[in-house]
């Protein structure tokens, strides 16, 4: 569930700067991330990796959210059958046997 929000996360942010990048001029100049240091880019280029990380990105936050309804269906079934055993040995404790409790106190031998 958090690494598909943060993807989610993560796209919008890479809208925002496809936006930004589209406003730019042909002339203006255009940096990206390298590690800790920025490096001047062609514009084109910075455009390109950032459309193919906005579809890698959303490729994984689909894979996610069908691999999140698989584990809450089983969830469910596992849910499901549990409850059913529970019934089961609910049914079964009372079907002849005395509750348990305290009871009658067995008779000392020698009367």
């Amino acid at each position: 569930m958090m690494q598909k929000q943060q993807l989610e996360v993560e796209s919008v942010e890479t809208d925002r700067a496809l936006e930004e990048l589209k406003k730019a001029g042909a002339e203006d100049s255009v940096y990206k991330n390298a590690g800790s240091v920025l490096i001047k880019a062609k514009k084109d280029e910075v455009v390109k990796e950032l459309e193919e990380k906005k579809e890698l990105s959303n490729t994984r936050v689909m894979v996610l959210s069908k691999q999140e309804t698989r584990v809450k269906e089983n969830l469910k079934e596992v849910e499901t059958k549990i409850n059913e055993m529970i019934r089961g040995m609910q049914s079964g404790a009372s079907g002849g046997m005395p509750p348990a409790g305290p009871g009658p106190s067995p008779k000392p031998r020698g009367e």
